[in-house]
Order: C-alpha cells, then structure tokens, then sequence
C-alpha cells in the first residue's frame, strides 16, 4: 500500500486517495417563493400585488412565458410540472373565489412563486460513512457503503445529503456519481413522546405546574392533533396558570422539532436531501453523525446526531432510519447533550446507551442513558494537553469496536487553529477508560490547496468504517470538499497499544 509522507505526524497510518467531492453549484432543489420575505425590512409579503399583476396578462403572455419556464428549468427538476401546480396550489386561496383560470396561468403563477436553491452552491464538506443497508450485486471481498454530506449552500444554510460507493479488502475505493435530480421528500408528522417533552421543558426550566397539567391531558404518545386540544384548553383555563401563554409556545417548539421525511424507492441515495424544516434548524442542519446501530437481538438501525442552528443558538437532534427511504427526527435533550458533536456507540454497553459527548466544548466526554433522545450527565474521557489539541478536543464520530478495544478518532485544534485528526483507544467493558493513544496525528492539512478553502486549516470528519483490515476514513477539507484516506487497521492499533 502507498504511504504519504508527512512530517512530524504518523505517516505510514494513513494514504489519501485520489478521491475528491467538491460542490456542485448546478445541484439545486425547488423551494417556494414568497416575494417580499426574502428582503429585510420588509414588512409584509408582496404576493397580493404580484397576483394581480399575473392575473391580467393575456393568454398569450402567459403560454409564452411558461414556455420559457419549461425550456429552461425542465432538465433541471425531475417533474417540473408538479412542483409548479404544488406551489401554486399554496397561494390559491390569495386568488378571488370563484375565478378560473387555464392550467398554463395557474402553472406559471406556481413559477413566479417557486425559486431555486443550490444545495451545495458554497461547500460540500463534514462526512460520515456507514454499511449500506442493502448489500446485493456487491462483489465477494467488497462492501457498499453511505457516505453523509454536509452540503452548505446559500446565506451559508446547510443540508443532509448522501453518496454510495463501494470500498474492497485492499482499500479501494470507488464512489458512485450523483444523481441529476435532488429533491427533499414528502414530510410527516409522527407520533410525538412525552419523556422527549420532559426532558426538553426541563432544559427550558419550563417542566412545572404548567407542563404537568398539558401532559397529565396526553398519554404517552400522542398526536399533534391531540397536542393542540390540550394546548387549547391548556389556554383557555389560563387565570389559574402562571405565563400560560410561554408554556404552549415552548411544547409548539418542541413538537416542530419532531418529523419524518419519507423518498419515493426509485430516488437515487444521492438524490434525497434532507432540508431543514423546523425553526430550530432553519438556518442549517450541520454535520451529521451516522452509525450502523445494532440491537442486543441483532435488529439493525441507523442513527446520527445532527446540529441544529436557527441562526443564533444550536441544538442537538437525533435522526433515524431503518432503509435510508423513510428518516425521523426528533430532539435531544439534556446537559450532555448540549454544544455539538454528539456520537452514539454502534450497539448498547452494560445494557445502556452510550454516546461520545462535547457538552464542555473542549473535550472528549462520554454519556450513559437508557433513552436515546435524553443524556443527563458526561464524564470526562480525554482533555486537551498537547501542543496540537491544545485549544480543543472533540470525536470524528462514532468509536469503531476492535478486538483491542473501542479505536475512537478524534479531531483537535492547536496553533492558528489548524485542525488534525488522531485516535485514542477505550476500552471495551468500561469506554470511559483511555487505554491507549497514537503519539502523533494521524491527519492533518497538507500544504497547498488542502490549507485553503472556505475555512483554511481543516481537516474533519464525521464517521469512518472498517472492512476486514481496511479502515476507511472520508473527510472534509477546508470547509470545501471531502477527500478520503484509508489506512490498515492492525498498523494502528499497534500504535495504540504499543
């Protein structure tokens, strides 16, 4: 296997491929348009005065204009059609009741409020990587695996997005090109559970008097429906409650939190994007943590913790997905799960959850629950104490279990906040204990153009996977592109252990 040289660290750990995703500007999905929301100051949309303006255009006009519609956005999306009419249906009732109007006029209102969006027309970037669910036509001595993308896109709003590929015992990668048609889903509500609303109200120091009434009204699931009539009358009983008001208004926070997005089968993996659709992460779904999850009766899940950001304050969400079709998400509460970078262990340790945590911001801690979607505490596992982790610790996702131990990559930040990854090992009974770690990174920017980017200095990752003896680790470079590295596992446990 070829080793890259690279001075002062463990060169002969890791070898980058020749691999290189970089962003797509031309990869856009539909998003509606509301003309007016999109300028600050405003006050009000202009959608009533742009309604009347299309409404007395002649037939003609009209048919012409669509024509262009068609001709120049019809190769972009894989049914134009569609998405103008749902767009258009979503202002209908601003138009006159009883007015009909011919299907080319209604289409080309549904234009005028529909506009395009890159989803990676700034960066691609911040991977993970797991087995494919589905394993069939792969060759003997190969696995199919998902890799996770954070694609960043404009007025920096990030998304989900994904790639497959299939990597062999020697470490051979091989990535498969994206589809042509990204889209976003079809979203639900899901049944809602009231140990994720005590723990969320509790962080809010809202789970009082107030929250124990609407919940003693709900079981323990629940639908929205069933929320909002207790919400109602929650309200309408409103003398004998303190600030009843702020107490709805925080389980309607919660409960947006909480949807599912559901792909129609015949959608590329690289065509689905998961948007962000509560307010909670409006303003950008950032590095997603995924992990093949296996149940102590052998059931298979895919989990990942993502970052929430609404453009001023962050939160921690759970995503989960049985086929990489239909994905839920849901919040997570609790002091270890504050900050970023949460990372869920691949199967339960002693009979319990157990997630790798950053609720200090610093460091390496780890987190013990019986629920997914609540961390009450963390211990401390690893701090930052050496020159190039001296500013800040923190995993590259989910530790990977070894016959040796727990191997759990990591990245760190030290002088001119460069960015390298290394790797500790844990042990396999008791995770908390640190029995092992490499001496030197085992990653770090190399000169050139992989210092510079968006964010110069970085190297990151959200995931990595092991087949056989091939240790497959994707990464993001400079907040701009995601290269891949691939290693022999048994090099570097010996360093480990050594």
């Amino acid at each position: 296997m070829a080793r890259v040289d690279v001075s002062n660290g463990n060169e002969l750990l890791l070898r980058r491929t020749e691999h290189r995703l970089n962003a797509d500007p031309s990869r856009c999905i539909s998003r509606l348009f509301v003309p007016g929301q999109e300028d600050f100051g405003s006050k009000q949309s202009r959608t009533g005065r742009v309604l009347e303006r299309v409404l007395v255009l002649t037939e003609e006009e009209v048919c012409e204009a669509l024509d262009d519609v068609y001709e120049r956005f019809g190769a972009r999306h894989s049914d134009l059609t569609h998405i103008l009419e749902n767009h258009a249906h979503r202002v209908a009732n601003r138009v006159g009741p009883g007015a009909k109007l011919s299907d080319e006029r209604w289409r080309l209102i549904g234009a005028l409020f529909t506009r395009e969006c890159s989803v990676e027309g700034a960066a691609l970037t911040n991977p993970s990587v797991v087995v494919h669910p589905n394993q069939n036509g792969t060759k003997p001595g190969s696995i199919r695996f998902i890799m996770s993308l954070r694609g960043i896109g404009e007025g920096h709003k990030s998304s989900i997005g994904f790639r497959s590929g299939v990597v062999d015992g020697m470490g051979v990668v091989g990535i498969d090109p994206p589809g042509p048609h990204p889209m976003t889903g079809t979203h639900w509500e899901p049944l809602l559970d009231s140990t994720n609303f005590r723990g969320l109200l509790e962080d809010m120091n809202d789970l009082g008097e107030n929250a124990s009434f609407i919940l003693g009204l709900l079981g323990e699931q629940f639908t929205l429906a069933e929320l909002n009539h207790a919400l109602l009358r929650f309200v309408a009983d409103r003398d004998s409650f303190l600030k009843p008001e702020l107490t709805a208004e925080h389980f309607r926070m919660i409960a947006e939190r909480n949807y599912t997005v559901t792909y129609p089968k015949e959608v590329d993996i690289s065509e689905r994007i998961i948007w962000p659709n509560s307010s909670a992460e409006w303003h950008g779904m950032e590095d997603a943590r995924f992990v093949r999850f296996v149940e102590d009766d052998g059931a298979v899940m895919y989990f990942a913790t993502y970052t929430a950001f609404d453009g001023s304050t962050i939160s921690q969400q759970l995503l989960s997905t049985a086929d990489f079709g239909t994905f839920a998400t849901t919040p997570i509460s609790g002091k270890a799960a504050e900050g970023k970078g949460m990372a869920i262990f691949p199967r339960k340790v002693g009979g319990m959850y157990m997630a790798m945590s950053r609720a200090d911001d610093e460091s390496n801690l780890i987190t013990i629950s019986d629920n997914l979607t609540h961390w009450s505490a963390a211990t401390p596992v690893q701090f930052p104490r050496r020159t190039w982790e001296i500013v800040q610790l923190g995993n590259c996702g989910s530790p990977i279990e070894t016959e040796a131990g727990w191997l759990l990559l990591n990245h760190s930040i030290g002088p001119m906040r460069t960015y390298c990854i290394s790797a500790v090992l844990l042990d396999l009974e008791d995770p908390s204990k640190v029995i092992g770690e490499l001496k030197k990174p085992i990653l770090w920017p190399l000169d050139g153009e992989q210092r510079d980017g968006y964010v110069p200095n970085v190297v990151y990752s959200c995931g990595s996977l092991v087949h056989g003896n091939v240790l497959m680790m994707p990464f993001g470079i400079a907040d701009k592109s995601i290269g891949v590295a691939v290693g022999e596992l048994d090099r570097i446990l010996d360093q480990l252990v050594s």
